[in-house]
């Protein structure tokens, strides 16, 4: 699919900047994640779209063995490097589509998956593939970009995301994962809403987007109705787009 070369090709040439972005090494969320957790130390865990290797980096210590995934080779290539530098030996890394995965069913006690969702073209597919691979009573740890539940709100937040980067395919609303994941059998039973903290300009560098496309995503931005800036707390400063906020949701999901 077209998503699916965008994201090759994005996260190809940006992969070293998701390792030392603030937003996905120092975020609360990652902690949160740990916290929900349930671990006992001989759990086998797959991390789905591992990025930076951030997630897969902070369970390692914690349980048997980590399987880090990644559709992108060099994404896994930057975490490999940035886990074996923390002396990590327990973690493996496999090139993967997270709606295909390469594994047999209940391979896992955990399966965590951060900041990656709303790059998956079938997220259904994706949850489908998450609970077959995961063993009866297994964790599912979600943490991913949301959109609020309005639907002005949410056509304003996806459009500046896929204008931004094209590999984007959609952050859903809460309800639409909590649905979703009730559907194919999981069971919510720990959720947290995040406030995200995005500076415009090294967001947009972040994917490398051109000045003049950044200047274009501005004036729209600036364009905005009072209603979608005060939601997103967008920040203005001499007609320049300064910072705006979005959430995340933070979730624990048990297979039954």
């Amino acid at each position: 699919m077209d998503i699916k070369n965008d994201v090759l090709q994005q996260f190809g040439k940006n992969a070293a900047s998701y390792v030392s972005s603030k937003v996905h090494k120092d975020g609360k969320d990652l902690l949160k994640l740990v916290q929900m957790a349930t671990i006992n130390g001989e759990e086998e865990l797959l991390d789905i779209a591992t990025g930076g290797g951030h997630t897969a980096n902070v369970f390692a210590p914690l349980v048997k063995k980590v399987t880090a995934v990644d559709l992108t080779p060099e994404m896994l290539r930057v975490a490999e490097t940035f886990i074996s530098e923390n002396g990590h030996q327990n973690v493996d890394f496999k090139k993967a589509d997270a709606e295909q995965l390469p594994f047999a069913n209940e391979a896992f006690a955990i399966v965590t998956c951060r900041i990656a969702p709303h790059h998956f073209p079938n997220v259904n597919k994706f949850i489908e593939e998450v609970h077959r691979v995961l063993k009866s009573n297994g964790q599912f740890l979600l943490d991913d970009n949301v959109v609020p539940e309005d639907d002005d709100y949410d056509l304003f937040y996806n459009t500046i995301e896929k204008w931004r980067d094209h590999s984007h395919f959609r952050a859903w609303k809460k309800t639409e994962w909590l649905r979703m994941l009730e559907l194919t059998g999981f069971e919510i039973s720990e959720w947290h809403r995040f406030e995200k903290n995005f500076r415009f300009e090294s967001w947009c560098k972040r994917m490398n987007l051109p000045q003049s496309e950044m200047d274009k995503l501005s004036e729209h931005i600036l364009a905005a109705s009072q209603k979608v800036k005060d939601k997103f707390r967008i920040v203005i400063e001499n007609k320049q787009v300064i910072s705006f906020q979005g959430e995340a949701i933070v979730l624990k999901a048990i297979k039954r």
